[in-house]
């Protein structure tokens, strides 16, 4: 079972290479940290940062974040979230988001739905909209439960550009396939392996990342 779920990963993975020969790729390295204190026994606040580094050099910025994040536990399956984030582009025009988040697990299955509102320096004010659907499975690799796996694929959907004349619909694809380790009770590791593919006009703009994230919690 396990090796069907990372063989259909495998595939999410390659699909985009195979649909799209010509494209403006390149590396990158995106480090994940994060920390997370409970309120009560269904309410946590998560602090999220983020730090991607880019070749500047082939116009693509070193991207930070930090994201306040209040999530509340509707049930064991069904999990509410909204956040407030701000946005460093080094060379480039900082960002304001707001985001309203439901996820979803059901068995080995994981879903979740993201709405955000984006304010770009510079657009005078516009505010973006944006939707971001993702589906993937997660699974434990070891009887004790510290070693698991997963992969997801997640769409970004334009509906409102920071621009009158951004493009609009599905402008990106971003496909995960991983491993994390829980060190303890309060801290977790994973390395997976990120493909971001921006779609254009012209050749798509696709980044290949090992993503570190240290999750902590308390």
């Amino acid at each position: 079972m396990q090796k069907t779920y990372l063989m259909a990963a495998a595939a999410v993975i390659a699909l985009p290479s195979a649909a799209n020969a010509q494209a403006d790729e390149d590396f990158e390295l995106w480090l994940n940290p994060s920390v997370e204190v409970g309120i009560d026994e269904d309410t946590a606040f998560e602090l999220e940062t983020a730090q991607r580094f880019r070749d500047s050099e082939n116009g693509r910025v070193d991207t930070y974040f930090f994201r306040g994040w209040i999530k509340q536990d509707l049930n064991d399956n069904l999990t509410l979230a909204g956040a407030v984030e701000q946005r460093f582009n080094d060379g480039g025009s900082d960002e304001l988001r707001t985001m309203q988040q439901l996820s979803a697990s059901y068995g080995v299955f994981r879903g979740r739905l993201r709405l955000e509102q984006r304010f770009v320096d510079g657009n005078d004010g516009r505010m973006g909209l944006r939707l971001r659907p993702r589906a993937g499975v997660a699974f434990p690799l070891s009887d004790d439960g510290r070693w698991s796996a997963g992969a997801d694929a997640e769409l970004f959907w334009t509906l409102r550009g920071n621009s009158p004349t951004s493009d609009t619909g599905i402008t990106g694809l971003r496909t995960q396939v991983g491993v994390g380790y829980e060190v303890s009770d309060n801290l977790e590791l994973s390395l997976t392996y990120l493909r971001q593919q921006d779609f254009e006009d012209g050749p798509d703009e696709i980044g290949h990342a090992p993503l570190i994230g240290i999750e902590f919690s308390f």
